[in-house]
């Protein structure tokens, strides 16, 4: 009565008007096998689809509840809802991790397939970050909260979920487009079926009532209506129990569009774990006082270089000096105020630009630059620059691999963007294998670069981990995140998230959309394929109602199953 009374006729308004009609000219065997066989589909449909969901909605149940503060000797239990920031949780062998954290004491293996997919589980002892949701597998952990539940990783990839199902994909939202126009066209022919032939032509109205219902159960738009949903949750369960989180089904269809991929560099082709080679001064400063400047400098950015810097210093015991007045330079470097004087840390355009740079500069440059190395200046207005901090990195080990495959399932292009300099872009170009490769760019200039690809007719993809990846993930067709040690900003940006960093399951995420843009396709046309058959085959007379539900369930079914095939 609800969609009798809202004017849109759903597949429960159509199958009682159909029985209804049967016990009317007395087809009570008929009226009896289509409630029979109508409530035997809603049972396998439910059943079917219940199965599609489980594993989206088993991310609730395994979430934290309690958390386990240390307080002073003892243990006090809480609702993890009321863990703050800094309290120190503990957290015994086979117990969940309830926080986001930061390990204080203790070592274990941490199960970590709940927030990245992987099963195998990972060494964390003290300084290693610890996420939510997470299994403690064999040794005691104290952790430092970092994070409020309600903001922690395993909370953003529940809220991401639940909000990527209600996110209608191109084709879903143009079938219940459809539907709306199709059973309303379906039920006025109906209509026309019973009454004109009786009238216009004295045909028997009981032979063409019944004509009229079986078109009826054919107007049920059911089967049409699940086709493209039924893929998209099934593709989506089997992306996330990967690794991989989809933030919508649109997503997961534009991925198979698209012709040309993006890398960044660093943290995304390469592992982002830096390590400082050499300390060159070019003054009257020592090493270590390069080193104590940059560091505290670097103490308050994300960028992995910065964390290189920084771990440097810990490591050969550096004290860091007290910071004011600290300002990123996008895309550029930072300053800063040490000790009263102002300096600055950055890349070569940066000094280029203060005018800082010598002929001897350009030579130690082209020095660090020939070793493929990343140089990081350091300098002030009143001293020029003081000294350069030599960093590298190392390729991801499947990055090659990466690439060959995306090429060979079909993308035309694949780029590399970084505002690293020119030899060392080069070199990690080749050794990766793009087909061209972007060098020293501003944040900005990688959104130029992107917009002057999609104006060359490219459908562009682009993968980055960092803040300054968040403007080029927003500018690309469809944005990709590296996981749990993106930023904040990349991960809130990013249409699709990498959870484990693992590159290799790009070549996975892609074959997965054609394969569910593949299977949306052919399950349309199943569904309109049958509908049209039996409507043929009802005008004449030559379908009976009975016939026309099992078609409907027939064709529901089929939907399902073919759309649960992406689970494969």
């Amino acid at each position: 009565m609800v969609e009798a009374r809202n004017l849109r006729p759903g597949m429960n308004f159509l199958m009682s008007v159909a029985v209804i009609g049967a016990m009317i000219i007395n087809e009570w065997v008929e009226a009896g096998v289509v409630v029979f066989l109508f409530a035997l589909a809603q049972w396998l449909e439910a059943r079917s689809m219940d199965k599609a969901r489980r594993s989206i909605n088993s991310l609730m149940e395994k979430s934290p509840r309690n958390a386990r503060i240390i307080d002073g000797q003892e243990f006090k239990e809480v609702p993890v809802e009321q863990v703050q920031v800094g309290d120190r949780v503990g957290v015994r062998p086979g117990e969940k991790i309830p926080v986001d954290g930061i390990v204080l004491e203790g070592d274990s293996y941490v199960d970590q397939s709940a927030i990245t997919g992987e099963s195998v589980p990972v060494k964390k002892g003290i300084d290693d970050n610890v996420y939510a949701g997470t299994l403690n597998k064999n040794g005691y952990l104290a952790v430092r909260t970092e994070r409020i539940a309600q903001q922690s990783t395993y909370a953003k990839i529940i809220h991401l979920v639940t909000e990527a199902q209600s996110k209608k994909a191109p084709n879903q939202a143009f079938i219940e487009k459809f539907s709306l126009y199709y059973t309303p066209v379906v039920m006025i022919l109906a209509f026309c079926v019973a009454v004109f032939p009786p009238l216009i032509m004295g045909e028997p109205f009981v032979e063409w009532f019944y004509r009229a219902l079986v078109m009826l159960v054919i107007a049920c738009p059911c089967a049409l209506v699940i086709s493209t949903p039924v893929t998209i949750v099934s593709a989506l369960t089997s992306a996330m129990e990967k690794g991989v989180l989809i933030k919508g089904g649109m997503f997961l269809e534009n991925f198979a569009k698209m012709n040309l991929i993006a890398f960044d560099k660093t943290g995304t082709l390469t592992e982002g774990n830096l390590r400082v080679q050499e300390i060159i001064s070019t003054g009257s400063m020592t090493d270590a006082e390069i080193l104590r400047i940059a560091a505290t400098l670097e103490s308050r950015s994300e960028h992995p270089i910065a964390a290189a810097i920084t771990t440097y210093a810990v490591e050969n015991n550096i004290v860091l000096a007290q910071i004011d007045n600290f300002l990123a330079l996008d895309g550029k470097g930072i300053k800063g105020t040490v000790a009263g004087r102002t300096f600055y840390a950055g890349n070569h355009k940066l000094f280029e630009e203060k005018g800082w740079c010598n002929e001897k500069m350009h030579r130690l440059l082209e020095r660090v630059e020939d070793a493929r190395h990343t140089a990081v200046l350091v300098g002030s207005a009143d001293n020029g620059v003081v000294g350069i901090i030599s960093v590298n990195d190392t390729i991801r080990q499947r990055s090659a691999e990466t690439v060959t495959s995306l090429r060979r399932n079909g993308l035309k292009q694949v780029v590399m963007l970084t505002g690293d300099n020119h030899r060392t872009a080069e070199s990690v170009a080749k050794t990766v294998g793009v087909d061209e490769f972007y060098s020293e760019l501003l944040p900005q200039d990688k959104v130029s670069v992107i917009d002057n690809l999609k104006e060359k007719g490219y459908r562009v993809a682009m993968v980055g981990d960092g803040v300054n990846d968040a403007p080029s993930l927003a500018a690309a067709d469809i944005g990709i995140a590296m996981g749990t040690g993106s930023s904040d900003a990349a991960l809130d940006t990013a249409d699709i998230v990498l959870m484990n960093n693992d590159l290799a399951l790009l070549p996975y995420l892609h074959h997965l959309s054609q394969k569910s843009l593949h299977i949306i396709k052919q399950n349309i046309s199943i569904a309109l394929g049958l509908k049209f058959i039996f409507l043929a085959l009802a005008i004449p007379g030559l379908a009976t109602l009975w016939m026309a539900v099992f078609a409907d369930m027939g064709a529901s079914l089929m939907v399902i199953f073919n759309g649960m095939r992406t689970r494969r």
